[in-house]
């Protein structure tokens, strides 16, 4: 049977679970309850379908994710309790607001997301070109000293991955991580949502953001290698102007790998797939209960539709009604 692909991310105390009509972020709330948050899912891709081209469908669906993870953060925040301190805007992204004629919150989210790409570019583009310039008096060949920054950024990536992995609170979000590949991996085998069924699945899977991550910094390597050695000023901006396209590609290759059983795929993936041990941990039945739950509120009409189909066709022949993904 055909399954629609189901995405997701681990917030905070829960998890934010993407079908392709709509999302659902399940908390597990300081009072132990879960809480639950339901929208439909916008996108796009679906007002201008020439932008699910190849390449293109993955630059927009990487943006639409940088801005619904962050505001999925949020939403998790709001719900896990009460007692949690609710945020509040700084006159700054108050006078944006008012100015540009937005929500305040819309204001705050965007405003998180320019925050976070300017650390990633700092870290991970920035610094890589400032250290490689060290080593530029002592060889020759730009390809060489390009390839060499490449290898410098994914030290950094990689060493920045352990380290968070070491705070307490974040290998919380890496269990309820390992939950949500979990619960995917129950609904892509074809059995019944229920902890007891998710529990033996393994917390890696093929389409996760962290494999993602990986993907763009080989592909980055190999495209940024062979751009010539300009100012440090022409090299950052040259990097960031590919970053669209080497983002794009990623799409494309974690999509290729999330569908195929391909064994020279697999060994492509292999080391992202390995690389998520330092990005999930094993959840406890409670974490899976949750992740479950987010599940059954954004697919449970893919479900229905599914075990209606069963019944009607007594066969796998296909999955019915299930909306074309990008």
């Amino acid at each position: 049977m055909k399954k629609c692909t189901i995405g997701g991310q681990a917030v905070m105390e829960g998890v934010m679970m993407k079908a392709p009509e709509r999302i659902a972020i399940a908390v597990r709330r300081s009072d132990g309850q879960i809480e639950v948050k339901k929208q439909t899912l916008t996108t796009i891709l679906n007002k201008y379908p020439i932008l699910k081209l190849p390449v293109l469908r993955g630059i927009i669906t990487f943006a639409e994710t940088m801005v619904l993870g962050v505001r999925s953060l949020m939403t998790s925040a709001e719900l896990y309790g009460e007692d949690a301190e609710e945020y509040k805007p700084s006159r700054f992204e108050s006078f944006l607001a008012e100015k540009l004629g937005r929500e305040v919150e819309e204001v705050v989210v965007y405003s998180a997301v320019v925050l976070a790409l300017i650390f990633a570019v700092g870290l991970f583009i920035l610094l890589p070109a400032l250290l490689s310039g060290l080593i530029r008096p002592f060889i020759r060949s730009h390809v060489a000293v390009n390839f060499i920054e490449g290898l410098i950024r994914l030290g950094i990536f990689l060493i920045y991955l352990v380290l968070v992995s070491r705070v307490k609170d974040i290998r919380r979000v890496f269990e309820y991580h390992g939950a949500e590949h979990k619960t995917i991996h129950c609904y892509e085998h074809d059995e019944e949502l229920t902890v007891e069924n998710a529990r033996k699945y393994s917390t890696l899977h093929p389409r996760c953001g962290t494999a993602f991550l990986l993907i763009v910094m080989v592909i980055s390597i190999v495209i940024y290698s062979f751009m010539g050695w300009q100012n440090i000023f022409v090299r950052v901006l040259g990097r960031l102007l590919l970053l669209p396209l080497i983002a794009g590609l990623s799409y494309e290759v974690t999509r290729l790998a999330g569908r195929s059983k391909s064994r020279f795929v697999r060994i492509i993936m292999y080391p992202g797939m390995m690389l998520q041990r330092l990005t999930t941990r094993e959840p406890d039945d409670s974490q899976l209960e949750v992740a479950i739950r987010a599940f059954k509120e954004a697919a449970g009409h893919i479900l229905e539709r599914e075990a209606e189909e069963k019944v009607e066709s007594g066969a796998d022949t296909g999955l019915v009604g299930c909306p074309a993904d990008a």
